[in-house]
């Protein structure tokens, strides 16, 4: 059998952390359990990581990924500005009931970095990564549907990622209600607004 590559090999490893730490919690879970999740000695775990911050770094980045990809998927350029904004953050919303350990595992990331002496440069990271998001995707949409943000798009980027921040915690805590619709209607009305959208909405019923 062919040797793995070491980028699949870290791809791996990073994928069997976050199992492991969405189960058994940061603090509690080691390298040791980790390679075992993975499938592996722990050797090649030190191999393929030469420190903690390294591995959580990773940690962080593909969990990321995880739902931006199917955020990106969702809103590719729609009718209007509205429909495409309303369904990223529906695929988000989806994603986070679909997976939500996953999601409760970034805020223990989080809570973890900031007190974990020389770590803290980890969740200063973690929420960059989330901004660089946003940008990327404002930067995105702008041509594709002819928009300008009223207002500058590393604020508005910064400003997105603390709202979907909240959002999360919300959905995580109080779970997927009734009243989700009208939470995204109401979300989706706001940041149309500040990417430049004024359309107003005409709803039905009570």
């Amino acid at each position: 059998m062919a040797r793995m590559r070491s980028a699949q090999r870290r791809r791996q490893l990073t994928e069997a952390a976050i199992r492991a730490m969405t189960r058994d919690g940061v603090a509690r879970t080691t390298t040791r359990s980790i390679a075992a999740e993975a499938g592996v000695s722990l050797s090649v775990f030190h191999y393929c990581f030469d420190s903690k911050q390294a591995l959580l770094e990773s940690v962080i980045s593909t969990i990321t990924d995880h739902y931006i990809g199917v955020v990106k998927d969702a809103i590719q350029p729609k009718a209007t500005l509205r429909e495409t904004v309303r369904a990223g953050f529906q695929a988000y919303w989806d994603h986070v009931a679909a997976h939500p350990g996953e999601h409760m595992l970034t805020y223990e990331l989080t809570q973890y970095a900031l007190r974990q002496p020389g770590f803290e440069h980890l969740a200063r990271r973690q929420y960059a990564l989330y901004a660089e998001t946003y940008t990327e995707l404002l930067e995105q949409l702008g041509p594709d549907l002819g928009f300008e943000p009223r207002v500058p798009v590393p604020a508005l980027a910064r400003y997105l990622a603390a709202m979907t921040d909240g959002m999360t915690l919300s959905l995580l805590v109080l779970g997927d209600d009734a009243a989700s619709a009208d939470v995204l209607d109401t979300i989706t009305d706001h940041v149309a607004g500040l990417v430049g959208d004024t359309t107003p909405v005409l709803r039905t019923g009570p």
